[in-house]
């Protein structure tokens, strides 16, 4: 005895001409348009050496290099501004790298070419402007 198999009707694809929802409609979408909001900058801010009697010239050099990669001719210079008005501006940027140097400087260590020095030079840090 032989059984044939029927084929069991298959609906017709939802969006066909034939299917009960109708034929597909196609739609376009469009992406979405940001509004260009500008990205807000945080507020800048100085990082500020204090000038001591306890550090020299070549010391101050070096530390600028070393933390800051400053050039040996800008270092002079900033080494020079210190001396002569007590403070200078070796950086600014925003709060957080700022209080980053600050440590860094805080935490450089003695002058070895001066023995009354004692421990790193001082620094601050200020909003810029």
């Amino acid at each position: 005895m032989s059984e044939k198999s029927q084929a069991s009707p298959v609906p017709p694809a939802t969006g066909s001409p034939d299917s009960p929802a109708g034929p597909a409609v196609k739609t376009e979408t469009k992406p979405k348009t940001r509004s260009r909001s500008k990205t807000k900058k945080l507020p800048p801010y100085n990082v500020i050496l204090l000038n001591d009697d306890d550090h020299s010239y070549e010391y101050v050099i070096t530390m600028l290099g070393e933390i800051f990669a400053h050039p040996p001719e800008l270092g002079y210079q900033m080494a020079k501004a210190v001396d002569k008005s007590g403070r200078a501006i070796v950086l600014t940027t925003h709060r957080e790298l700022a209080e980053l140097k600050l440590e860094q400087i805080q935490s450089y260590g003695a002058d070895t070419r001066i023995s009354a020095s004692k421990g790193s030079m001082s620094a601050v840090i200020e909003p810029a402007g």
